[in-house]
């Protein structure tokens, strides 16, 4: 695909900003660094952070088998998705398609940036229609957004009918990763350099617990990665994050570790809810979390808040009515989750 044709004309003529630490980058050398305007007086920050991220990158690419050239961070996930409108999509003129019930902020960065945003319904069975999706694009639809693990429905699209959008869709395919850690399937990273018009966006904010940093991460070609860092903001993830992410990424175990732990949560939430004569449906989960059909989703939420249980609402959503969300907690809570849901008249 030609991936150039699909850049904003303005993009591609763009210069971007050099900073003083892309101008002169190492910083480990004992020289007298007067060229950045920061405060002289060691604070441990009062420099600026690595415009590039390159010891977290490096760890990423270690790990994920992706070259450091095929990364770019961002200020969570939603910095990296408003980066990718803002690249291929121009105001009041293109089009993105998302597949509801999905993540809410495709629609808000939509907006944010003046595109339309066509939404074509998952089907009954929670995955993409496919046909209906690669009809509805015109030389307009710029982008193609899939959530697998999907939120709010836990469940990953069949790796055929995503093979066939990529394929066969005539512009950027999104794939939203946030909760592939907990899924069964494969990361579509494994095959990120059979397809020069795939993205892959992963997070720090699940998996490995740092939702508190804010650390978003785009994989795709080293096309893309260089067309998205010419209009990032030159020091978008500040040092405190990069110092946390980099000491997690080091040190996986931990990681791997809670994972394992709320799959078996998850699996035994399972079935204490399916035993719970208000709930109607528990829907198979790839993530963190469950979609559960209940017999009356407010008046169940608001007992919940009552009872110091906080859960997200989702009937307002297409394809959810009377569904709540869990988030899978710990053991301690997932029991307390149970235990309230079951004293519920």
């Amino acid at each position: 695909m030609n991936i150039e044709g699909l850049i904003r004309e303005n993009i591609k003529d763009l210069q971007p900003y050099s900073s003083a630490r892309d101008e002169f980058k190492d910083m480990s050398s004992e020289m007298v660094f007067i060229d950045a305007n920061e405060n002289p007086f060691n604070t441990g920050l009062n420099r600026y952070p690595d415009p590039q991220q390159s010891l977290v990158k490096e760890e990423l690419s270690k790990i994920k088998s992706v070259s450091k050239e095929q990364i770019l961070l961002g200020n969570g996930s939603d910095e990296v998705l408003d980066l990718i409108f803002r690249v291929f999509c121009e105001p009041k003129q293109d089009a993105a398609i998302a597949l509801p019930p999905t993540y809410g902020m495709y629609k808000v960065l939509a907006n944010t940036n003046a595109v339309e945003l066509v939404n074509i319904p998952l089907l009954e069975s929670f995955q993409p229609n496919v046909d209906t999706i690669l009809n509805a694009q015109n030389k307009e639809t710029k982008l193609l957004f899939l959530c697998s693990p999907n939120n709010p429905t836990a469940n990953s699209f069949e790796a055929k009918k995503v093979e066939k959008l990529i394929r066969e869709f005539q512009g950027i395919v999104v794939i939203d990763e946030a909760y592939i850690d907990f899924s069964t399937q494969e990361s579509w990273l494994s095959r990120l350099n059979e397809f020069s018009n795939l993205i892959v966006t992963q997070t720090l904010s699940k998996a490995y617990g740092l939702a508190g940093i804010r650390l978003g991460i785009c994989y795709a070609s080293e096309e893309i990665i260089s067309i998205l860092n010419k209009i990032k903001p030159p020091y978008n993830v500040n040092q405190l994050t990069q110092e946390v992410a980099l000491k997690a990424l080091q040190n996986t175990v931990k990681t791997k570790e809670e994972i394992a732990i709320i799959i078996s949560e998850r699996n035994q939430l399972i079935i204490d809810l399916e035993n719970i004569e208000l709930v109607e449906k528990v829907y198979a989960s790839d993530a963190n979390f469950l979609l559960v059909k209940v017999d009356d989703a407010n008046q169940r939420y608001n007992q919940l808040v009552k009872q110091g249980i906080v859960v997200r609402n989702r009937s307002n959503q297409i394809l959810c009515k009377n569904c709540l969300r869990f988030t899978v907690g710990t053991k301690m809570e997932n029991e307390k989750l149970i235990e309230v849901l079951k004293e519920l008249k």
